[in-house]
């Protein structure tokens, strides 16, 4: 660890976090926390102990994000398919946060492994995860990112809901009464999160858990496509197909739940109370016989593989071309904070020739210029959102003015100020 909060380690022992736990092999790690497996010095409990640099996440900008989760997991993790959250601990360079160890892995990588679960095991595992965000939702959390990926299993196969990491509470709702932050994972996210006209969000995440039942009875994703614009089309029709071996109960299930009008969506209750669901089922996790190769293939991206590599490799997210030609618009993936690119924007504005304006609102910036050209003053709108806790998706196009006007200042202040925080970790984006 870089930081060794007990002077045992200075003998070859194990460090001691405060008198308290014991800190053992590293299980895992993100981009600004790091897991490790721990033991409670009195108890002899393992935990899984995740560790977060205050540097980074102040520069980052996420403090209040981290805050965010924390209150969340505690507000929630009483229930029984929900990771417990044991205790924070704190030092001068780092946030501490002592959790429920679970053993037995992702959903996600289970069903990678072996194909799609038969209706008897999902139906055990779904009504697991309906009852933890029934209960997130009484308590005013909401998740925002439920996937298969954020589903552990317990050593008795039971399933837990993890990572709050974009979760909001209803106290954060605006004076409409709904959410305006475009987060999630692309594949998983409701059609109306994608709309910017806000969101109610205990309707996205039982979208979302649709999306989850889909995966698991049918092994591969309901909406997909390679490029991701086509993908939103896509979820923004509900246009989906359910695989012809699922019972009529499931078939009816999964239209109500990936209903595109929020509407109209069945709720929670009508979930409990549906036929398919009022079915015994045990809560374990017995397997179908492996789902074809290709859809193996379609289901899993490769283990390093996140929202954002999707993203540059599908056409509308090409990073080969910052600017897109056929649409006008800019699109990219950066790991700088969203403070961070509003200054870069700002920069190129300031330095234009003629004089540029710049208006903030809560998804971005606006850039306007003082000089009239050929169609009007030229104005440029910036949009950002957040697609996982360490990335964001920026979105760059004319609001007004000459096309041409448009291009060169994309590519004379635009191309130079956003060059170095563009996102570019793999070969396409070279």
């Amino acid at each position: 660890m870089e930081e060794v909060p007990s002077p045992m380690a200075a003998r070859g022992e194990k460090p001691v976090l405060h008198g308290k736990y014991e800190i053992g092999r590293q299980l895992g790690h993100g981009t600004f926390a790091k897991v490790y497996l721990a033991r409670h010095v009195d108890t002899g409990e393992h935990v899984a102990l995740k560790v977060v640099p205050k540097d980074k996440i102040f520069k980052a900008g996420m403090m209040e994000q981290v805050k965010r989760e924390i209150s969340a997991m505690k507000a929630v993790s009483s229930h029984p398919n929900i990771v417990e959250l044991r205790e924070v601990l704190a030092t001068k360079s780092k946030i501490y946060l002592a959790m429920e160890l679970v053993r037995g892995g992702e959903l996600f990588s289970k069903i990678s492994r072996h194909g799609r679960l038969r209706e008897d095991a999902a139906r055990g595992y779904f009504r697991q995860l309906i009852s933890a965000v029934d209960f997130c939702h009484s308590r005013g959390v909401f998740h925002r990112d439920l996937k298969p990926e954020n589903l552990l299993l317990d050593e008795g196969g039971s399933l837990k809901i993890a990572d709050f990491g974009l979760s909001a509470f209803a106290s954060h709702l605006h004076a409409d009464g709904l959410f305006h932050t475009t987060c999630g994972t692309p594949a998983y996210v409701a059609p109306e999160v994608l709309t910017k006209k806000g969101y109610d969000g205990a309707k996205a995440d039982i979208w979302s858990c649709g999306v989850i039942l889909y995966v698991i009875l049918a092994g591969v994703l309901p909406f997909q496509d390679d490029n991701l614009a086509a993908m939103y089309k896509k979820i923004a029709r509900a246009d989906f197909r359910c695989p012809p071996w699922l019972s009529p109960d499931a078939r009816r299930l999964l239209v109500r739940l990936l209903d595109p009008n929020p509407g109209s969506r069945i709720s929670v209750q009508r979930i409990l109370q549906s036929g398919w669901l009022a079915r015994p089922g045990p809560p374990g996790a017995a397997m179908a016989r492996s789902t074809s190769a290709p859809e193996l293939r379609r289901l899993s991206p490769p283990e390093q593989l996140n929202a954002f590599h999707i993203i540059s490799l599908s056409r509308g997210f090409d990073l080969r071309g910052l600017f897109e030609e056929e649409k006008g618009m800019m699109r990219f993936a950066t790991r700088e904070p969203a403070s961070g690119v509003i200054s870069r924007l700002e920069e190129a504005a300031a330095r234009a020739a003629g004089g540029f304006c710049v208006e903030k609102s809560e998804r971005g910036v606006r850039i306007e210029g003082q000089r009239r050209g050929r169609k009007g003053p030229l104005a440029v709108a910036a949009e950002i959102y957040a697609v996982a806790p360490e990335w964001l998706m920026v979105e760059v196009k004319k609001d007004a003015g000459d096309t041409l006007e448009y291009r060169s200042f994309c590519s004379d202040e635009l191309r130079p100020a956003l060059k170095d925080i563009v996102w570019a970790d793999h070969p396409a984006a070279a």
